[in-house]
């Protein structure tokens, strides 16, 4: 059992709350046991170590068989040595160190995908865990980051995305020019979120949202730079009804990327 919670193992595993640590090894954080089953469930073999206290591991026996079943071995730890390693405050008896599995934005298209979510410039790990859980929710193919948005293996990212980050393609790093590029090759629209553009119950009546679509979602304060939404086939904004000044960058998210799940079955039914 690991006692030392200043041993080196210890704090190579606590470093990865960092980004440069992260970029350095391709590895990251996962804590608790929902994150830890769904990388069980969907990536067993990007797991590198497992750790767990006596009685985390004896509470989720299910976790136990996953982890016998993927041939990973369990070191355990003491509470100490686990709240050392852990970004969370309470890491409920487990965490585990994860190979990165970031995929190439050309791969994502070549998938021939229907729904995909562009982020540029996000900046709040809450909100880009969020919006890669709503793609995951709403059936969407992949998540494509662009510029200077957040890290997705950010502790906090991985946090929101609840394993959503484990459920589809993320492909970090990509510009934007490009980006759209390859969408427009692989036969999307491009749809862009933002305050300046039309109403979106005009595209939802024009038949617009029932076909292949990247929705490119922007920066929480200032939105779009209009370089980013001169790329895009039409700009949409979700109508406000009640006296809300605006909507959350997430909550708005989610909603355009139902829109186009509603639309694009509706059309498959019909």
């Amino acid at each position: 059992m690991l006692e030392n919670p200043r041993s080196p193992r210890v704090r190579a595993v606590a470093k990865l709350t960092k980004r440069s640590a992260r970029t350095e090894t391709g590895l990251f954080l996962l804590e608790g046991p929902q994150a830890v089953r769904e990388a069980l469930t969907y990536r067993p073999e990007a797991i590198v170590e497992l750790f767990a206290t006596p009685t985390g591991w004896e509470r989720h026996p299910d976790i136990r068989a996953q982890a016998a079943d993927a041939g990973i071995d369990v070191e355990h730890v003491t509470e100490y040595v686990l709240n050392a390693m852990a970004d969370t405050v309470t890491p409920q008896g487990l965490v585990a160190v994860v190979r990165q599995t970031p995929t190439s934005v050309r791969d994502v298209f070549a998938a021939s995908p229907r729904l995909v979510a562009i982020c540029q410039e996000v900046r709040d790990p809450g909100n880009l865990g969020t919006i890669i859980r709503a793609a995951d929710a709403a059936g969407a193919d992949a998540v494509v980051l662009t510029g200077r948005t957040v890290d997705p293996y950010n502790p906090k990212v991985v946090r929101a995305t609840t394993g959503s980050l484990f459920h589809l393609p993320v492909s970090v790093g990509g510009e934007l020019d490009d980006v759209i590029i390859r969408a427009h090759e692989a036969g999307l629209r491009i749809l862009a979120a933002d305050v300046k553009g039309d109403d979106l119950l005009s595209a939802r009546a024009e038949g617009v949202l029932a076909e292949p679509t990247a929705w490119l979602f922007g920066n929480e304060a200032r939105g779009l730079e209009d370089d980013a939404l001169a790329l895009a086939d039409r700009v949409l904004r979700l109508p406000i009804f009640g006296k809300a000044e605006s909507l959350n960058l997430a909550t708005a998210a989610s909603v355009c990327l139902y829109e186009s799940a509603f639309a694009q079955r509706a059309a498959t039914v019909g």
